[in-house]
């Protein structure tokens, strides 16, 4: 009786301790998915300019001099198969802001056949008013908005960032070219908020023989400053950070000037933007946000073959910046948000820069508009659980107003096959060291009756064509037509707003150039037809 009493008592105490722990557990849980429903995440996305794959040491590069972002790497989700929009920086940047392709938002020019076009000073168009920018969605979910670095969208007033949904911005609309004589050229203004602060190589120095420049250091601590102030506010926060370095003239600072073992200003360049991605990361840990963070690092587009050993690295792929070959569009890819995105994972979904803006309305709660297509797609559950099926998607290769070719699985089809304009039929200004028979080309091939097929599985470089009379080639084709069929059939193309150019609009008397006495006389309008030459 005793041993019975005994056993039955330990056994409804062993019930009732259960029942407890888990009622303790059920709570903690409902506590803390309330909790986490209720705050929003911060995010940062970290956009580099002219960085290529190759670039990175978790991606193979020889110098290893990128050990932060091969730790936010080893601490999140690596993308092999990470994708811009375009070849080129403005046009990448719309589609980032947008969450749509560049021939849907009207950042293109159809001045002349499958030409890449951009923002330079003379440009008088940016983006449409019409497109509902990521910072603008945000702000209706309480979040506080940065850019600092490179805008890119039209440096016109209605253009600027303050005017697109962003709180606070430090940088400039432009790229840092120069110097100009501020008489045929104005030098490029550098912007805090809604006023000019300045311009670059008068003011913010750029030495630019030398390849020297505090920008970067200047960039970072903007970037610290505005966490800082939002994490003590108690706001979520969307920091757009997007230093300009590594697009020529290549630049760092005197600390990271000569570091580097590749021996070049864009070596010490990303040695430095390095450097800053750490500097962030370890201030958002410092100040226990990192697990309330998402931060994505990528590129704007690939490197810039053009400037030869001075250039970065596109790894194993064809060609670089300008093109729609790999080495154009594939970008170094990483997820960082610790606690949510598990670490030392390694995927190859396939991912575009436009996936950014749809995953952080997705992560913040937002809804975008229903009245447009999208191209853009949530990667969440696939950076949230890696056993996730991958998202089956397509990935867009456009060269101005001309879908140059499309990615389905491991294959990718040429419609159009373009380099550059030339008469040297081995030598490419855009793939030096590189050439493919028939692929790399001078002129202008319509293929789209027999799309040029590779596997970029196994052929990364695209240097083997496979043959259309094989099975795989019919097979492969099989799914891919109607797949461009139907997108063709659905797009509504965007008015281009990278038509026209016209002296009298460069930064002649920006905002805030009386205060500074550095308002320089603006010229007749005079409004041509841009000419892109590539």
């Amino acid at each position: 009786r005793h041993r019975w009493t005994a056993h039955s008592y330990y056994n409804e105490y062993k019930s009732y301790l259960s029942d407890m722990i888990w009622n303790v557990v059920v709570a903690v849980f409902l506590i803390g998915w309330h909790t986490a429903q209720a705050r929003k995440p911060n995010i940062i996305i970290m956009l580099m300019d002219d960085m290529g794959w190759g670039d990175i040491g978790i991606n193979g590069n020889w110098a290893k001099e990128t050990p932060n972002i091969d730790q936010m790497a080893a601490e999140g989700t690596l993308f092999m198969d990470f994708y811009t929009a375009n070849p080129l920086c403005s046009p990448s940047r719309a589609a980032l802001m947008t969450g749509r392709l560049p021939i849907r938002n009207g950042f293109y020019s159809d001045n002349a056949h499958a030409r890449n076009a951009y923002t330079p000073q003379t440009i008088v168009g940016g983006i449409h008013k019409s497109e509902v920018l990521l910072p603008e969605l945000l702000k209706g979910a309480g979040y506080r908005s940065k850019i600092i670095g490179k805008w890119h969208l039209g440096h016109r007033q209605e253009f600027m960032p303050y005017n697109r949904g962003f709180d606070e911005f430090f940088g400039s609309g432009n790229c840092h070219f120069g110097p100009f004589d501020d008489v045929k050229t104005p030098n490029i203004p550098v912007y805090k908020n809604d006023k000019m602060v300045g311009r670059y190589y008068t003011n913010f120095t750029i030495e630019k023989q030398q390849g020297i420049s505090n920008l970067t250091q200047i960039f970072i601590a903007e970037a610290m400053d505005f966490i800082k102030k939002e994490h003590e506010a108690g706001n979520p926060f969307f920091l757009y950070w997007t230093p300009d370095a590594t697009h020529g003239p290549a630049y760092a600072s005197t600390a990271f000037h000569g570091r580097s073992i590749r021996g070049t200003p864009y070596g010490d360049a990303v040695m430095e933007l390095d450097h800053g991605v750490g500097v962030i990361l370890n201030l958002l840990k410092s100040l226990g946000i990192h697990r309330d963070t998402f931060v994505f690092f990528t590129s704007d587009n690939g490197a810039a073959t053009y400037r030869n050993a001075f250039a970065g690295n596109n790894g194993p792929f064809l060609c670089g910046k300008e093109t729609t070959y790999e080495g154009g569009m594939r970008e170094p890819g990483v997820a960082w948000w610790p606690g949510t995105i598990p670490s030392g994972v390694v995927t190859h979904q396939l991912g575009t820069i436009m996936d950014l803006f749809t995953t952080s309305l997705v992560l913040a709660g937002v809804k975008h508009p229903t009245d447009r297509i999208y191209d853009g797609i949530d990667l969440s559950p696939v950076l949230i659980d890696p056993g996730h099926d991958v998202i089956d998607r397509p990935v867009w290769y456009y060269r101005g107003n001309e879908l140059m070719a499309v990615r389905v699985g491991s294959y990718k089809a040429h419609y159009w096959l373009w380099t550059e304009f030339g008469k040297d039929p081995l030598k490419f200004t855009f793939c030096p060291g590189q050439y493919v028979q028939n692929v790399t080309v001078h002129d202008q091939f319509n293929h789209t009756d027999q799309p040029v097929l590779f596997n970029i599985g196994r052929d990364p470089g695209e240097k083997y064509p496979i043959g259309p009379k094989s099975a795989e080639y019919k097979t492969a084709m099989k799914i891919i037509s109607p797949i461009v069929a139907d997108h063709r059939a659905k797009l509504v193309k965007g008015k281009p707003s990278l038509n026209y150019c016209d002296n009298a609009v460069q930064n002649w008397a920006p905002p805030g150039c009386e205060e500074l006495g550095y308002c320089l006389p603006i010229p007749k309008s005079n409004p041509k037809l841009c000419y892109w030459d590539h």
